[in-house]
């Protein structure tokens, strides 16, 4: 069994959310969510997707194209069996986007980011293309298990909003390096998919102490990590998405 809570919410400066969210068959599409929603899925022979998304800022229908990307995911996610099916899945997802800003010119250009992971019966399978993350929250603290699609950062530099990769962005066709990674699927383990609302402006390191304060309590956790970008400036959407895998 596997417990997945999820929040999204429009950052203090921002008027329109263009974060998407997926658990199982369940989509949260470019809206808010006033207060956290926790979610269980049994764990066997049917995969169970989570997944966020950030449609690109300064570019019409961000909002779109990550609201397509996390509900084409939901829709087949009981056939991401693998890294194959999950690659072939992200590539439909990016042409489904070219395909959509070709369709009307207002929409040249939109694109989005990824992050998520694949519950099976054995395994995690965790994606991504852009800067949205996927991290472990392991007892040392936050591992990062996804790759940033970033040029390196500066001296003293932290954050960028400069992205690589993402999906659509163009109505060409281009090629597409999605990161993959299998890891087993251990009872007890934290997982944590976010948007780049949360990692900018509240560093990883800071996450051990917010999540202590709401102990096992999970929607707890991520509302505390939701105040804490907010408290930081809300520069942007934020959305999360707390995994956690249940002891038998």
């Amino acid at each position: 069994m596997a417990a997945v809570t999820v929040l999204s919410h429009t950052g203090v400066v921002r008027r329109r959310n263009e974060d998407s969210a997926a658990a199982g068959p369940w989509t949260l599409c470019a809206t808010s969510a006033d207060s956290p929603q926790t979610l269980y899925f049994p764990l066997g022979d049917t995969p169970v997707p989570v997944v966020v998304a950030d449609g690109l800022g300064g570019h019409p229908g961000g909002d779109l194209a990550s609201a397509l990307v996390v509900s084409q995911l939901a829709h087949i996610g009981t056939e991401l069996t693998d890294e194959p099916t999950i690659e072939e899945a992200l590539l439909d997802c990016d042409a489904a986007v070219r395909e959509a800003a070709a369709a009307d010119p207002a929409l040249t250009g939109m694109g989005t980011t990824v992050a998520g992971l694949v519950l099976t019966a054995d395994a995690v399978l965790v994606f991504n293309v852009g800067d949205s993350r996927g991290y472990e929250l392991a007892a040392a603290g936050p591992r990062q298990l996804t790759v940033d699609d970033s040029p390196p950062l500066e001296p003293g530099q932290r954050t960028t909003h400069l992205i690589t990769s993402i999906l659509g962005g163009t109505v060409e066709h281009h090629a597409l390096d999605a990161h993959l990674r299998r890891l087993p699927l251990r009872p007890g383990t934290r997982y944590l998919l976010c948007t780049d609302g949360l990692s900018d402006p509240v560093p990883p390191e800071e996450w051990p102490a917010l999540l202590a304060e709401a102990e096992d309590d999970d929607q707890h956790a991520v509302v505390e990590l939701w105040r804490a970008a907010i408290r930081a400036g809300g520069p942007d959407n934020i959305t999360l998405a707390l995994v956690r895998v249940l002891e038998d």
